[in-house]
């Protein structure tokens, strides 16, 4: 175990800038060409943007809102308010002005930066609510309101003067003073169970988790090209994919949207990429499509090979020994099978990391599998965030790894996971009562239930506040079954009801792809897609469908009605936080009549419930 040899991450920033100079640290897309910037230029455009804002009054220890996608810009601004001893407070691009508003005054920022015109019309449209703030700075060139003026981070960097050397050394002085207890962010939850509250980190957390995290991955060479395309607000992202990317010289490339990822992944060939499940749930599904159209001699071969790789990193990654005959199979299905699903993501990604929410253990040892290795962790934006990670050496699927350095974890009476470790929050943000009651102690209560192993592995059942009480005093975890039911190539998403109630039902959304492509091949005429999904064939195929996880399932966890919705639960309409997670009170109350319907429509029968409601059976 080394020890970390930073006070900061201003710090940690002024010397992989001097070891890494001319080494790329950070690309971004435009006018459709990647412009990258090497530590060097990227250490004085910082340095420019913390000259600008102590010019502009910023003190140590005032607040500065971020509102803006991934971008350069995001990293100067973020770094650039650091190093002159301010405390970042990133807003997620998604929010709309009113949420926006809240976390404004309620961290009290008078500086905010913002990406675009959209995101600077979000503060003008609540202008008389943010009366404190004092200067808006935009990434993008475009005029203002006269009465709410905005300027951009090139103007605030005085980008055309040079920083003199005494200019300089009085910033680099500044960095010295900061010391590793010093509030470094303060990141807003993303409120799934309730109003946001604001998580205060210090730079000690961010960087124990930085170093311990990629320690406990065996080390990142400085030659690793990460592509960043979660969100910069979400600690994960943060830490892993942008913190320890700059720690160990790496290079950071902004995908232009989440949608434009695949197309970025070809241009960037990523060697490193920090997600969520919801991706590697993307990936899966489109790999079994493809294989799905493939003549039956190339299907049994990939089949064949999927079972010879799931052998073998059973054998050599978590029973550690040797491979023998065994290895000389997988790398003759590698070079047949998976080298080619591998040249699809750039042909050099050699490692994923995955958190946020619990991935699939059949969807994570697959990526295994196919050569691209997706270490699974645990953690909170209240514990910077990691405190468990499987690794190439520390490996059980199924489980979010074993706890990091100097990181202890047990379990409370009723099973909810305690943790204590040196990348636990401060507290949040202007709230003592909401700090007591998760912060005992020491040991913060996660709200996880969870169960560990007699080897310290960590098993994450599901939310404690969203664990499932049936009318017959069943406690049922809804994730595991919704996983399960997301593995069927024709259903996207799954969302499991039943609380207080006599049985569990679902709201599934369609993979649209395969769907369409059954209407095709069954000749359903349909007139909009929720006509499709409430065809009679479509409903008959997803009872079937259904069944046969029900069939896997004890019969108080089974699912004994459902409703096809015919689009998918997003962000932007509001059943999704920005990490993809379910806000799953938004969704009850957006479908509550479809899932009602569920429960009283008249009979308790399987099919039932009124056509019109999109219902099938279990």
């Amino acid at each position: 175990m080394t020890a970390i040899p930073y006070q900061s991450i201003p710090e940690m920033f002024k010397k992989s800038a001097a070891k890494y100079a001319t080494l790329p640290a950070v690309s971004f897309k435009k006018d459709g060409q990647y412009i990258t910037l090497s530590y060097e230029h990227l250490y004085q455009r910082v340095l420019m943007a913390s000259r600008g804002l102590i010019k502009a009054g910023l003190q140590p220890g005032d607040r500065v809102a971020i509102l803006s996608e991934n971008r350069t810009g995001w990293v100067i601004s973020d770094l650039g308010t650091q190093t002159a001893r301010g405390i970042t407070v990133p807003i997620y691009a998604t929010n709309t002005p009113e949420q926006v508003a809240d976390v404004i005054n309620h961290c009290g920022a008078e500086i905010v930066f913002v990406s675009n015109r959209l995101q600077y019309e979000k503060l003008l449209s609540v202008r008389e609510k943010i009366s404190g703030v004092r200067h808006v700075f935009s990434f993008e060139r475009f005029l203002g309101s006269r009465e709410f003026p905005v300027n951009t981070l090139y103007q605030l960097s005085e980008i055309s003067h040079p920083l003199t050397e005494e200019e300089q050394g009085s910033i680099e002085a500044g960095i010295e003073l900061i010391g590793s207890n010093d509030l470094m962010t303060i990141i807003y939850t993303s409120g799934t169970t309730g109003a946001p509250k604001g998580v205060m980190l210090t730079h000690a957390n961010m960087l124990f988790d930085a170093h311990y995290g990629v320690e406990k991955l065996g080390g990142m060479p400085s030659h690793e090209t990460f592509l960043s395309f979660l969100p910069l607000c979400h600690v994960l992202e943060r830490t892993a994919g942008y913190h320890a990317a700059l720690l160990y010289g790496c290079h950071i490339a902004f995908a232009e949207s989440v949608e434009k990822v695949v197309e970025n992944i070809i241009e960037v060939r990523p060697t490193m990429m920090v997600s969520v499940p919801r991706l590697f749930e993307k990936i899966y599904s489109r790999i079994y499509e493809n294989v799905h159209q493939m003549n039956p001699l190339k299907r049994k071969m990939f089949h064949k090979a999927v079972e010879i790789g799931r052998e073998y990193i059973y054998c050599k990654y978590v029973q550690q020994k040797k491979t023998g005959l065994l290895g000389v199979k997988y790398r003759l299905a590698d070079r047949l099978v998976f080298k080619k699903i591998r040249e699809r993501f750039g042909g050099r990604l050699r490692l994923f990391i995955s958190g946020g929410a619990p991935l699939d253990k059949t969807i994570n040892e697959f990526m295994w599998i196919i050569g691209i290795p997706t270490c699974e962790g645990y953690g909170l934006t209240e514990t910077s965030p990691a405190v468990t990670l499987n690794s190439v050496n520390e490996l059980r699927f199924g489980s979010v790894g074993r706890p990091l350095m100097q990181t202890e974890a047990k379990l409370a009476d009723d099973g909810e996971l305690m943790l204590k470790g040196p990348q636990v929050m401060q507290g949040y943000y202007k709230n003592p009562e909401a700090t007591a009651e998760v912060l005992k102690d020491g040991w913060l209560s996660t709200g996880d239930i969870a169960r560990i192993d007699a080897e310290g592995y960590v098993y994450i059942v599901d939310r404690k506040k969203e664990i499932i009480i049936t009318a017959g005093g069943k406690n049922i975890a809804p994730q595991p079954i919704e996983n399960e039911l997301k593995l069927d190539k024709y259903i996207s998403q799954a969302f499991v009801h039943g609380d207080r109630l006599p049985y569990l039902v679902a709201l599934v959304t369609p993979n649209l792809e395969r769907l369409i492509e059954l209407a095709h091949q069954e000749r359903i005429d349909y007139f909009d897609l929720e006509d499709l999904v409430a065809n009679a064939k479509v409903q008959k195929i997803f009872e079937e469908r259904i069944a046969e996880v029900n069939a896997k399932l004890p019969s108080y966890e089974t699912i004994k009605k459902f409703v096809i919705l015919p689009r998918e639960f997003s962000v932007e309409g509001g059943e999704l936080t920005p990490t993809l997670k379910f806000k799953r009170k938004v969704i009850y109350q957006k479908y509550k009549e479809k899932i009602d319907s569920l429960y009283y429509a008249e009979g308790n029968g399987f099919g039932n419930q009124n056509k019109n409601e999109n219902g099938g059976k279990g």
